[in-house]
Formats: C-alpha cells, sequence, structure tokens
C-alpha cells in the first residue's frame, strides 16, 4: 500500500533515503545565502526604492553580466528544463561546452551550481507517479457531464483524479488492513464538487462534507440536484394568495376550522423530502442532512451529508458526536469553548485505541485547503478516534501561520523588517508551521528550528514551469508596474525612506519633500489588488487606475490625492524611460525567486510527513502527486494511516 518511496525523491537522491534526503533539505535551507534572499529576504516592491538597488544587492557580478545577454525564456529553460550534466572547473578556463553556449557565452559555475541545489531539494511532480499500481486511463475515472457541472477544467483533472485515488486508497486499506471506511469526511469541502463526485456512481461513498459558509452549502445543494444525485425540490404555492399578493390585494384564508382547507397550502412550502431534518442548531455547528443522503443501510448508493462548522482545530468530536451519537447534551457550541480537552491544539495521545470494531471508520479527505486547514486534517488523525486516514491536498501556504515567532539572529536578508512580517512572526500559533518536532528543534549554525516568513510561503504558490512567453510577459509587466508605482509612492512622500538592515537607505529624497510617517510607509506596503485589464495596456493607464482606486480608500486616500492628485502623464512617462532597461531585472529576479521557491514547498510538505512519522499511532505515511502539474500545480498528496485496532 502506498508508493515504493514514502516521499518524491529528486533524481539526485533516487538511491538514497529519506533521512538523507531531509538532512541535505534543511542543511541546504539553513545555509544558502542565495536562497534566504530570494525566498523571504527581499521583496518585489523594494526593487527600486533601495541604494544601491536590489539587484546588484544580491546577485553576484557574473551573474548579472550573464543574464544581461540572455532572454527571459531562455533563462526559464536554464533554471527548469536545461539538463544540467557535471561541469568540471575547468571547463570554465577556456573550454566550451556546446549545451551550455547561450548567445555565445556560458553561465557562471556558481550558478549553474545554484540550479542544481534547487533542483535537487525539490520534490519531483510528475503524475502519474505509480504507473503500475495507478495505470488508469483519463477514461477510467473521467466524470460525467452531470457530475461535471459547474468546474472548470483545471477542476475536472483535480476532482477526477482525485476521487479516484481515495476510491483506490479505500480498497487498499480494506485488502490490506482490513479497515473498511465507511465514511468520507471532506475538510473545507465548498462546492462539494469533490464529494458530489465520490457520492456518485461509480464510487457511491457516503461522504460528511464540512463548510463553514452557508452559502457554499447552499449552491452544492443546488448542484446536487444537477447531478442527479438528489431528486429536484418542489415548490407547492397556494395560487389564490400569490395572485392576490401579486395584485397588491389583500388576502384572507378560509376559516382553518373547515374540513376542505389544505393548511398546507397557505404558505409557501418545499416538499417533505426537502423539510426532512432541517436544522435548528445554532450557526456554528449546524448538521443537516442533505436530501442527496440516501438510507444508512444502501450499499449500491452513495449520500451527501452537509454540516455547517467552523475547523479551528483538529477536533470533529461535535460533529461526529452528533451525527453517529446523538447525545443528549448540548454540544453545538463547542468551537466556542476552552474546557472541551480535546480542542487543546497540543494533545497528541493516541486514541485510536479507544475506538471498537463496530464503529464508523473514517477517511479524512480535502482538495486544496488554504492554510492551516491541511494541519488541523492532520491532527484529525490524533484527536479522533473514529479517523482512521487522512489525505490532504494543500495549497495557500501563505496562509500558513508561524508557530515559533521570530528569529533571534540576524538573517542575511535584504528585507526591511515590515509590520506584516513581525505580526505574522510573533503569532506563536501552535497550529502554525512547522508541524514536527523535528524542524522546530532543528539546530543549526544561525539559531534553532526552522522558519519560513509570509513572504518565502507566498513564493511557494508559484508555478514557473508552467510559464509560457505570452502570460510571463503579461505577468513580468504587471511586477514591473507596480514596483515602479512605489518608486514613485517614495519619491512623491506617499511611503517612508526605508532603512535596511545593513544601514543602506534606498531612494533618494525629492528636494523640499517631506516623508509621510504612520501607517504607509514602505515597511507596510500599500496594497492596491486586482484592477481592470484596461489599466494594463501601458504604465500610464496603471498609474491612473491604482491611483483612482487608491484616492477612495478611507483610510489614507486622502494623503493619495494631497501627494500625487496632480501628477501629469508625461511625469509618469518619464518615470517608464528611466527605469525601461530595469524591467528585464526585475523578470530575472523574480524569476529566480519563484524557482528557488520549489525549496520552501518541499520543506512545508516534508514537514507534515515527518509529524505523521513521528506518531505512535500512525501505521505508515506518504506523499506522492495525484494529479497533472501543468493543470494544478499543488499536485502532492499527504496520506497517513493509522494503526488497526
Amino acid at each position: 500500500m502506498g508508493p515504493d518511496n514514502s516521499l518524491p525523491l529528486p533524481d539526485a537522491f533516487a538511491q538514497k533515503s529519506e533521512e538523507e534526503f531531509i538532512v541535505s533539505l534543511l542543511g541546504f535551507t539553513t545555509s544558502s545565502t542565495f536562497l534566504q534572499n530570494f525566498c523571504g529576504g527581499v521583496h518585489v516592491l523594494d526593487f527600486f526604492t533601495r541604494k544601491p538597488d536590489l539587484y546588484s544587492s544580491i546577485l553576484p557580478k557574473a551573474w548579472r553580466e550573464w543574464f544581461k545577454k540572455q532572454s527571459i525564456m531562455d533563462i526559464l529553460d536554464l533554471l527548469m528544463r536545461k539538463d544540467l550534466p557535471h561541469i568540471p572547473s575547468e571547463i570554465y578556463d577556456g573550454c566550451h561546452e556546446d549545451c551550455f553556449r547561450e548567445n555565445g557565452s556560458l553561465p557562471p559555475l556558481s550558478l549553474v551550481q545554484y540550479i542544481r541545489d534547487i533542483r535537487a531539494h525539490s520534490l519531483v511532480r510528475e503524475f502519474p507517479a505509480r504507473p503500475a499500481k495507478q495505470s488508469h486511463s483519463r477514461q477510467s475515472n473521467a466524470l460525467s457531464r452531470d457530475v461535471a457541472v459547474g468546474m472548470k477544467t483545471k477542476k475536472i483533472e483535480e476532482v477526477s483524479h482525485f476521487a479516484y485515488y481515495v476510491n483506490q486508497l479505500t480498497t487498499e486499506l480494506a485488502a490490506t488492513q482490513g479497515t473498511n471506511i465507511t465514511h468520507l469526511v471532506d475538510f473545507g469541502s465548498g462546492q462539494n464538487y469533490l464529494g458530489r463526485a465520490l457520492a456518485s456512481k461509480p464510487y457511491n461513498k457516503h461522504v460528511i462534507a464540512l463548510e463553514s459558509k452557508p452559502h457554499n452549502i447552499t449552491g452544492a445543494k443546488k448542484y446536487d440536484e444537477m447531478a442527479k444525485l438528489t431528486e429536484r425540490s418542489v415548490v407547492i404555492r397556494n395560487k389564490k394568495r400569490f395572485r392576490a399578493e401579486q395584485q397588491g390585494l389583500g388576502y384572507t384564508p378560509k376559516d382553518p376550522m373547515r374540513k376542505d382547507v389544505n393548511r398546507d397550502n397557505d404558505d409557501l412550502v418545499s416538499s417533505p423530502s426537502r423539510m426532512a431534518n432541517t436544522s435548528i442548531e445554532p450557526p456554528l455547528l449546524r448538521t443537516e442532512v442533505a436530501s442527496s443522503e440516501t438510507s444508512a443501510s444502501s450499499k449500491d448508493r452513495g449520500s451527501v451529508q452537509y454540516v455547517e462548522f467552523l475547523i479551528k482545530d483538529g477536533n470533529l468530536e461535535p460533529v461526529l458526536q452528533k451525527i453517529f451519537d446523538q447525545p443528549s447534551k448540548d454540544i453545538s457550541n463547542l468551537n466556542d469553548r476552552d474546557d472541551h480537552p480535546l480542542s487543546q491544539e497540543l494533545v497528541h495521545e493516541p486514541v485510536h485505541k479507544l475506538l471498537s470494531p463496530i464503529s464508523p471508520h473514517l477517511l479524512v479527505i480535502s482538495l486544496h485547503s488554504c492554510g492551516n486547514l491541511v494541519h488541523h486534517g492532520i491532527r484529525a488523525l490524533l484527536l479522533n478516534p473514529r479517523v482512521a486516514t487522512v489525505a490532504l491536498v494543500g495549497c495557500c501556504y501563505n496562509l500558513v501561520t508561524e508557530r515559533l515567532g521570530p528569529p533571534t539572529y540576524k538573517l542575511p536578508t535584504l528585507r526591511t523588517n515590515t509590520p506584516r512580517l513581525e505580526q505574522t512572526s510573533t503569532a506563536y500559533d501552535p497550529h502554525g508551521f512547522p508541524m514536527s518536532e523535528r524542524l522546530c528543534t532543528y539546530e543549526h549554525e544561525l539559531g534553532k528550528g526552522i522558519r519560513l516568513n509570509i513572504t518565502a510561503r507566498m513564493m511557494a504558490v508559484q508555478a514557473p514551469q508552467n510559464w509560457g512567453a505570452e502570460d510571463s510577459e503579461r505577468f513580468f509587466t504587471r511586477h514591473f508596474y507596480r514596483a515602479l508605482l512605489q518608486r514613485i509612492f517614495l519619491d512623491y512622500g506617499v511611503v517612508e525612506l526605508p532603512e535596511g538592515r545593513d544601514g543602506v537607505s534606498g531612494g533618494e529624497e525629492r528636494e523640499g519633500e517631506g516623508r509621510e510617517k504612520g501607517r504607509d510607509g514602505s515597511t507596510n506596503p500599500i496594497i492596491i489588488g486586482s484592477l481592470k485589464k484596461s489599466c494594463y495596456v501601458s504604465f500610464a493607464a496603471y498609474v491612473r487606475g491604482a491611483l483612482d482606486k487608491l484616492s477612495t480608500d478611507s483610510e489614507f486616500g486622502r494623503l493619495i490625492q494631497e501627494k500625487l492628485g496632480g501628477i501629469s502623464d508625461e511625469e509618469i512617462q518619464e518615470y517608464e524611460r528611466a527605469f525601461r532597461d530595469k524591467k528585464h531585472e526585475i523578470s530575472v529576479l523574480w524569476s529566480l525567486m519563484a524557482f528557488s521557491a520549489g525549496v520552501v514547498e518541499a520543506v512545508m510538505v516534508v514537514d507534515r510527513w515527518l509529524f505523521l512519522k513521528e506518531q505512535e499511532c500512525v501505521e505508515r505515511c506518504w506523499v506522492e502527486p495525484v494529479f497533472s502539474y501543468r493543470e494544478s500545480p499543488r499536485n502532492l498528496v499527504v496520506v497517513g494511516i493509522k494503526k488497526p485496532i
């Protein structure tokens, strides 16, 4: 059961153990100055606001000289697609290597070595990962048209392959361990695309869909009807009342004591099947049996049970008791109670022995659960006796909280210490990263414990292997525009003059202009958000669109109007002319940042795997790709299986 290797190791470690890979990964993460600068040490908004400039401060001269002669697509090819055989250093003493001849020059040896190091510490993402055990065609797990309703191509790719994977996992559990999974618990079900596929043919699973937003549950039920997982609701109206209300006339119902009156028709009502088991719970924990649920004894049809529940930790007992035990005491507000023993995050006692052979056996699943939701799902394996297995695909690493707090040492970074970095690093959230004791207690020359700030984690959600020429150009243009606008903010006094950690200041103060101190300093970058596509046709259009949007902001719109209300198109265009040659540099730096962040994702995924491996109650755990990286880059599932009773 599971892949041959517990981690999808890169080629450099194909003949080595997971332990050797982890030792090398942690050593490289804590020792490489390049990696620490590219992932967490710099921010694109600082690109034009520092002196000396950020590009020359980070990259060696040899790198800059070589990058200057290359197109951005050639650089991306070198970083991620070109073969990198071993190149002896003597080759760089005058010898030539055709496979590395780019416009007549070789890349610097240190750059080649860095590329090799990043590749060696990034997890493999090719799918299918197990052709022998997972040799299914796209037709064998294709979704029916009814089930795929509402899904885009990316979602169809994710749901079809992951539903097939979950079904195979339950089959293997029954065959090898004797554990018959009775229910699937979907963490953060959203519109329930995954649960709907698993409850439908050919899988026919019983799904408990946990979702905190009621409008998502309402939408999911409509999709259930479209998928023919449940009958469409029937609305019965009192025609006389309806017509009278439409005409603005009063309506007097008949005497309710008369026998010929159908009292149900005096109001708008739904069909009895839709009204069954209507929830009267408080909204924090509202358990509602959807109309798609079949009889519990039915073996040839699946079901979906929706539960409105705000997941704050891995404790599912409030939900599971309500569904399976139906206790008499009120447990509807356990999310707001601190006295419940399992609500305390650091409860790691193996409770699986409390599970009786006749109890439900649950598999907790999640497809692209944001932030700490994956951590809660993993801990559900430990905190709930009925949970036998977890299979979770995460995303949105930037929303993961930090557990260890800020480092006590000086990082080799050029990034100013922004309030956002301070706020996230001082969260001390026990639910956050890192999960494993291995990473929490890892000692290295710079301190103790592995830390990844929000900038590094945000870079880890990039997918540079999927970048093409046209979309890359649009992508880099947007970054160039935003970084250049930040320089305008600095020059016109909208943001503060930043002070670097090494006393390096950015930008030059305009004569007669002071600096506005406060919340809009460069130590707290102004968030613009999304703009219309028409704003990206030129830099002037971008600046106008951004200023129009920011000028209405209640918090600092007045400052924007005061400082930049009179800026002319000519002044804006002069900035673009002055910095036009720097666009290539910002494209190179962003490419290096996104490429390097593959190591950041590897650290976060390995940490989750190590946490499971550290638990006495876990029999087996692994990580592997479950769908195409090209269609959906966050394609790694973390699986943990509890020891059988």
